[in-house]
């Protein structure tokens, strides 16, 4: 082979490495991402309050979510025409990119161990809400507002009836 041939032929295979290698950079750079990669997805502090207060209810002992008041304004809100449903009554949310934080208010059942109520309630929040938002949870904090005896009416149940009998 003549030198000219030798020459172009090493030209020819460092360009085919440099050209393979440039192919590697630019998929490891993310030129043609997955269709699940591609954008930013955000999660309101709603969505959140919402889940985390269906997976609270779910729990044995916990009667209702938030305060007295919450309750009262959530059962006249939620008689209203288009007034938003109490799922996320009692429940405050921080939500960040990769994290959130809650804080829960709940009025438990008399008879029940509270301990047991607020372990369960945690339980459940955090694998709701890690599951279906797949945020991380890195704190549940409840607060028990009041215990419901077993001779005690519900507000709602006691707005059902009517004034006059």
């Amino acid at each position: 082979m003549s030198d000219t041939a030798q020459r172009n032929e090493k030209e020819s295979t460092a360009a085919q490495s440099a050209g393979a290698s440039s192919q590697k950079t630019l998929s490891s750079r993310g030129g043609k991402e997955a269709p699940a990669e591609r954008g930013r997805t955000t999660i309101a502090d709603g969505v959140v309050e919402k889940i985390a207060g269906m997976a609270a209810r779910d729990v044995v002992g916990v009667h209702a979510m938030g305060s007295g008041f919450a309750r009262t304004f959530g059962a006249v809100r939620d008689r209203v025409p288009g007034g938003s449903g109490a799922a996320a009554r009692g429940v405050k949310a921080e939500v960040g990119e990769l994290q959130t934080a809650l804080d829960l208010e709940i009025v438990v059942e008399y008879g029940v161990s509270i301990s047991e109520v607020a372990r369960s309630v945690r339980e459940n929040v955090v694998a709701a809400t890690e599951r279906m938002t797949g945020l991380e949870v890195i704190e549940v904090n409840i607060a028990v507002g009041d215990v419901r005896l077993p001779d005690e009416e519900d507000e709602e149940e006691e707005s059902d009836k009517p004034r006059l009998q």
